[in-house]
């Protein structure tokens, strides 16, 4: 294997003539230039000077070797200066999933933060619904991933080979007509109390949760309307045609008008993190990316 500074010490030496002047030139000794001349050259496999006397003269080998060391040289430099730049945090790219309403909440404040302190540090931003994000990140396809879990929720994904950050923990509220019933609550009110309400929730693989909530409480809700869009889902409550639950992050991504929202009890919650793997969590632009998510999180109005 060629090492650079070997190509780095044949270079001074053919463009010096001598070992003890490759040596003044790159600052170490006599015998260090020939012991490093050897180990090239042993490396290679063939001579790549001869020596006559004082003067030292390239063979063929030498010849074709310093004619492709200049340009392995200057783009080991670049890399150098690349991953340093990198390093620094005066360049890098990190790719990030997101969920839709973190994307419109802990999103914009976490990046505007990064690129004012790191201008440097491009962020990439794609949407995605756990589980899905996950598989993203396992597979390569992302660098961070936003996802959340429900607490005690049967079939929680584990994220035992993930680095975790902790962002929030999101409660879920009910969302009701200005002119319901239960509009005007002050404390929280049991879920069972809309059991005879028209619902609106989301596709059948988003509203699992709810559903078992729900069941929890004795009953099975009667949906009505299907959507996943969250305006949609308060345009359709604030109409007056049904009650939704959504999580308090997705409330604050919508300007709830026409609507209350009304605490719920038992309390349902999930937690909101963000995800990475071990090996990217020490990229300097991954890491910080994770430090301005978490400080986002804590000044959500759903993590008070």
């Amino acid at each position: 294997m060629i090492e650079a500074r070997h190509l780095r010490v044949l270079r001074a030496v053919a463009s010096t003539g001598s070992f003890s002047a490759a040596g003044r030139e790159l600052g170490c000794t006599q015998p260090a230039v020939s012991q490093q001349m050897k180990a090239l050259e042993s490396s290679v496999g063939t001579p790549l000077l001869v020596r006559t006397g004082r003067e030292m003269r390239l063979t063929q080998a030498g010849e074709a070797l310093v004619r492709h060391a200049a340009g392995i040289i200057a783009g080991l430099t670049a890399a150098e200066e690349e991953v340093a730049a990198i390093a620094g945090l005066r360049a890098g790219r990190v790719r990030l999933v997101s969920f839709p309403s973190g994307s419109s909440t802990l999103v914009p404040t976490a990046l505007a933060a990064l690129r004012a302190a790191h201008p440097g540090t491009r962020v990439f931003l794609e949407e995605a619904e756990p589980p899905k994000s996950v598989e993203l990140l396992r597979e390569g396809d992302c660098d961070v991933a936003l996802a959340f879990r429900y607490e005690g929720a049967a079939g929680a994904e584990e994220w035992d080979d993930l680095v975790v950050r902790p962002l929030l923990t999101d409660r879920l509220v009910a969302l009701v007509p200005e002119g319901h019933r239960l509009a005007r609550t002050a404390g929280a009110v049991a879920i069972g109390e809309l059991a005879r309400e028209s619902w609106i929730a989301g596709c059948p693989r988003c509203r699992g949760q709810l559903v078992e909530v729900c069941e929890g409480a004795g009953f099975s809700p009667r949906i009505d309307f299907a959507t996943d869009d969250y305006p949609a889902v308060v345009g359709l409550v604030g109409a007056g045609l049904g009650v939704a639950v959504l999580p308090q992050l997705a409330v604050e991504s919508v300007r709830p008008r026409g609507v209350r929202t009304v605490t719920l009890e038992p309390a349902v919650r999930r937690e909101i993190v963000a995800l990475t793997l071990p090996d990217l969590a020490q990229v300097p632009a991954v890491s910080a990316t994770l430090d301005e998510l978490a400080r986002a999180g804590t000044r959500q109005p759903a993590a008070r």
